[in-house]
């Protein structure tokens, strides 16, 4: 990463802008509610507009209620000579998230039974949670655990679990219609960087380019915690959901893993059949697997009664790589690199989204003269003529009104840029119109 001081004006590439924003939000303690959410969506609020929603502590949500609000201040723990051998402070993943208040002195017997480690990376630290069920609990390096003796331990986790409020952020971009495509990501992390801080960034950077575009559908930005965010979301919002025509959750984006993109639901809404030439365009590592009811909060965009054709884009799948979960996924683990190319993906695919269009031939009784409306060379002799040429005919004879774009651009097995770009010159010279 290139480091800006205030002597040197330092041009930072679009990745590097990422990895910066990632930086500047990895030491936050978050979790599903609290301050450390609201801290976050204050950094984002002053990068893009954004609305910030507060849903209060025991609201109905469907079938779910909206937590109590869970914070913390400081944790730890002391040996009985009063040294400090875990501490919050130096590493948020150190306390079990959501652990309810505690201060008091164990014996080792009973401060194991509230320990977490990984025997197999004895240098990582765990990331676990217990935002269900009260319960305290530290979560330490294996090489720490093994070090414990005998011995009257102090353990104090000064947190408070009490009726408050779920924060969830929202940037709406208006488009020329009122359908909307969904982007959701998730900031109830703490300090991982590719879940999610790596989809985070890459939310960002779509939402600036986007509002300095004019695009067909309306863009609509959730960062949500996790499962019972979208699940309340939902619920606050069953009048928007008829509008969402597609959507994406952005995640573990920062890796340098080919991508895997998960179906939506319905197996073969529009978003998934773009989401896959896209990607099998870009790299023939890409991978693409079917919907399945786990995983992030597409399951619940894609539940029976909501089923929005919401599909998952991310890197490497959660739980795939050694690093998940684990203080293992730091800012070393993500590039500028990896977010810049996850950023160009996601805006291949809703660019390709937002032209794929139907369209009628005005002009459908055998083939119009295209020679002198200027589309045609007569000369010939240019093979990029030809096949400007080949891509005017295509589209012609496939615009019916049921065949979009992309249906034309595989058939025709041409890329998806030319038939675009020559739909543009028949829409201009007045040979088709928007079905």
């Amino acid at each position: 990463m290139v480091a800006v001081n205030d002597s040197v004006n330092v041009a930072l590439s679009l990745g590097e802008k990422m990895h910066a924003l990632a930086t500047k939000l990895f030491p936050i303690c978050r979790s599903i509610t609290g301050n450390g959410v609201r801290q976050t969506l204050d950094i984002i609020r002053r990068e893009v507009p954004l609305q910030i929603h507060e849903v209060p502590s025991g609201t109905k949500v469907f079938d779910w209620e909206v937590p109590r609000e869970w914070n913390i201040n400081d944790a730890y723990i002391k040996n009985s000579n009063g040294e400090k051998i875990v501490d919050f402070k130096n590493c948020n993943l150190h306390v079990l998230n959501y652990s309810i208040p505690v201060h008091k002195k164990v014996n080792l017997e009973e401060l194991k039974k509230h320990l977490y480690f990984l025997k197999d990376y004895p240098d990582w630290i765990p990331y676990r949670t217990s935002y269900y069920k009260e319960e305290w609990g530290f979560c330490i390096t294996y090489n720490q655990f093994s070090q414990l003796k005998e011995d009257s331990y102090e353990v104090c986790i000064d947190s408070t679990l009490e009726a408050g409020n779920l924060t969830y952020g929202e940037s709406f971009i208006p488009g020329m219609t009122s359908e909307e495509v969904l982007i959701s990501t998730h900031v109830c992390h703490p300090s991982l960087a590719n879940d999610n801080l790596s989809g985070i960034g890459v939310a960002v950077s779509l939402i600036k380019t986007l509002l300095a575009k004019k695009s067909r559908y309306s863009y609509r930005f959730v960062f949500i915690p996790g499962t019972i965010g979208s699940i309340t979301w939902l619920a606050c919002n069953e009048n928007v959901i008829p509008r969402i025509k597609h959507g994406l959750v952005a995640s573990l984006l920062g890796d340098n893993g080919a991508f895997t993109y998960k179906r939506s639901r319905r197996g073969d809404a529009e978003i998934d059949v773009i989401a896959e030439y896209v990607l099998k365009s870009r790299d023939g590592r890409n991978k693409i697997i079917d919907f399945f009811p786990y995983g992030y909060d597409e399951r619940q965009y894609c539940s029976p009664g909501i089923n929005l054709a919401v599909g998952n884009l991310s890197r490497t799948p959660f739980g795939q790589y050694i690093q998940y979960h684990t203080s293992a996924d730091n800012l070393d683990f993500i590039s500028p690199a990896s977010l810049e190319d996850s950023y160009h993906t996601y805006l291949e695919i809703i660019s390709v989204l937002d032209d794929n269009r139907k369209f009628i031939n005005t002009n459908p009784n055998c083939e119009p003269q295209l020679g002198k409306r200027g589309l045609y060379n007569l000369q010939g002799g240019n093979n990029d003529a030809k096949d400007f040429q080949l891509a005017l005919l295509w589209i012609l004879n496939l615009s019916d009104g049921t065949s979009n774009l992309l249906d034309i651009s595989k058939r025709a097995n041409m890329k998806f840029e030319s038939i675009r770009y020559a739909a543009s010159k028949l829409e201009e010279c007045g040979l088709l119109v928007q079905a």
